[in-house]
């Protein structure tokens, strides 16, 4: 297996006496893209804010390309390589679509946020803001307000400026969600070539099936905050492990009602 660039060790949380995260160990790895799924109260979510840094573990550990993150916050897991879609979304709300693009741009080059500098000393950022505006289909939008996106664009910027944050780690936590037919297929062709790149993981929490078959090379499962399963599509949706944890129901059918 390549060096992971994600791994949680005995990852566990708990709220008062309740286990919502048990224990979860995983590697990440360049190149690969893993869904994370399971029925509501599994876990996965609070799976996610545990690695992206809004709530603190209760035992185990993470870490990023071998670095130890697990007490860092939030803004340092980001500086580091964690980037998680919903973080970025509505970045500067009362600022266009394109200025919002602009200023990821403008802070990974180690140029700040500095808004009253932003449109005169960082016209050189214009354009790769322009390019990424572009390929997610949002260049008619460049100059809206992003306060006054519709729902579905601001699931798109929230790719485009994660994209624009260009972090080890992807996170998507069911980017569709919301979204119309027109505007999935847009994010969903995103992603799959987010995963052309073989320096980066990506890590997608979804329940359907039709986009987990279409862009997942690993799934693995979550069941009562434990890991249930992990391994191949094909093996784990096949295996008793998973059939027992839905209750003897086809894991599809399952995930349907999610």
């Amino acid at each position: 297996m390549s060096h992971p660039l994600l791994e949680t060790a005995d990852l566990t949380v708990r709220f008062g006496g309740h286990v919502a995260v048990d224990h979860i160990s995983c590697r990440f790895v360049p190149g690969e893209l893993t869904a994370i799924v399971g029925p509501n109260g599994a876990g996965k979510t609070t799976y996610f804010n545990l690695i992206s840094g809004q709530i603190p573990a209760s035992e185990g550990r993470v870490r990023l390309n071998g670095r130890d993150i697990t007490r860092m916050s939030v803004a340092q897991r980001t500086h580091l390589g964690i980037g998680r879609a919903f973080q970025l979304t509505n970045l500067f709300p009362n600022l266009s679509v394109l200025e919002n693009i602009r200023l990821v741009i403008q802070s990974k080059a180690g140029r700040g946020f500095n808004l009253l500098s932003m449109a005169d000393r960082h016209a050189d950022l214009t354009a790769p803001a322009q390019e990424i505006l572009a390929r997610v289909r949002m260049t008619d939008q460049a100059d809206q307000v992003v306060s006054e996106l519709s729902h579905g664009d601001q699931r798109k910027l929230e790719v485009a400026l994660l994209i624009a944050l260009d972090p080890l780690v992807y996170m998507f936590d069911e980017p569709t969600a919301g979204m119309s037919v027109d505007e999935a297929p847009v994010v969903l062709d995103l992603i799959a070539a987010l995963k052309t790149r073989k320096d980066r993981a990506i890590l997608l929490v979804e329940h359907k099936m039709d986009v987990i078959r279409t862009l997942a090379d690993r799934i693995i499962v979550l069941h009562n905050g434990a890991l249930a399963a992990d391994g191949d599509p094909a093996t784990v949706m096949a295996s008793d492990v998973v059939q027992e944890a839905y209750m003897g129901r086809d894991l599809e059918e399952a995930l349907a009602h999610v």
